[in-house]
């Protein structure tokens, strides 16, 4: 396998050149009756075709959502295959939304679905859970090293389920939260200019001050938008590692399709307004 360019490094790249922005492709049954489509594979591929027409030359990341493509079976496989094909060769960096999450074999198989560059799903990067233990993701950091991908770890999540996991305490004072970032800060270490293995973190979650977030790594941030926050919320958030954050805007964006240039104005409002907020942080 020959290795890319460490998916930090891509990031950081991408990031700078086209905006601190990440666009789900999101294809719910709601949205597609929304745009005018059938909730069907017909209407699954109008759909994913047109966001990755939209934004796949104009954003740095996409994150296609796995579930939604996964519920019409091998077929809404295949339309997933085909959108992340075509988004990493008009230039996006996609990330798989799959958030895998087992043990042994099982973990190793999941990377080389995502991870692996001969494989049809191949994502520059892919969120995990690390809820088996951290332990449990070293097939996926052990392949994604390999190849130049890189993951998002499910670490301070925006649903209001997760506290109970993640805040919990472990024996040594420390949070779940905390220690899956301490994790990730050594997975990152020595890694310039952004380490390849990052966190996912609510951008709803207020103040994070007590939670040490400059860990070398992304931090992938959903909630902005229809879950609430807004891009002047990212540096009271995320404070010091605000520059490091890929804010992920879903249902903000993808309710103004199917029009092409309505999709591209909402994305590029919000880059510009994520690129003054963290100017100004």
């Amino acid at each position: 396998m020959t290795g890319l360019e460490p998916f930090g490094a891509r990031l950081r790249r991408a990031m700078d050149e086209r905006g601190p922005l990440c666009v789900g492709i999101d294809p719910h049954a709601s949205l597609l009756a929304q745009w005018g489509l059938n909730d069907d594979v017909a209407g699954l591929e109008r759909f994913s075709r047109t966001v990755v027409e939209a934004m796949a030359e104009r954003v740095a990341v996409l994150k296609p959502q796995s579930a939604f493509f996964e519920r019409f079976g091998a077929r809404g496989v295949a339309v997933l295959e085909k959108a992340v094909e075509e988004a990493r060769a008009a230039g996006a960096l996609v990330v798989m939304d799959a958030k895998r999450g087992d043990i042994g074999s099982t973990m190793a198989a999941y990377a080389e679905a995502f991870l692996h560059q001969g494989s049809p799903l191949f994502s520059d990067a892919l969120t995990v859970s690390p809820y088996l233990g951290y332990g449990s993701l070293k097939p996926a950091v052990d392949l994604a090293r390999e190849s130049g991908a890189g993951l998002f770890v499910l670490a301070l999540t925006s649903n209001p389920e997760g506290g109970e996991v993640q805040h919990a305490v472990r024996p040594d004072g420390r949070s779940v939260g905390a220690t899956m970032l301490a994790h990730l800060a050594a997975e990152n270490a020595g890694q310039e200019p952004l380490g390849s293995f990052g966190a996912v973190v609510g951008a709803t979650l207020g103040d994070l001050s007590s939670y040490d977030l400059d860990m070398g790594g992304p931090l992938l941030a959903p909630g902005i938008g229809a879950q609430g926050a807004t891009p002047a919320d990212l540096p009271r958030v995320f404070g010091k590692a605000v520059r490091n954050v890929v804010p992920n805007v879903s249902r903000g964006v993808l309710r103004h399709g199917p029009d092409v240039v309505a999709l591209r104005d909402a994305a590029e409002r919000f880059a510009e307004e994520i690129r003054a907020a963290v100017a100004a942080g």
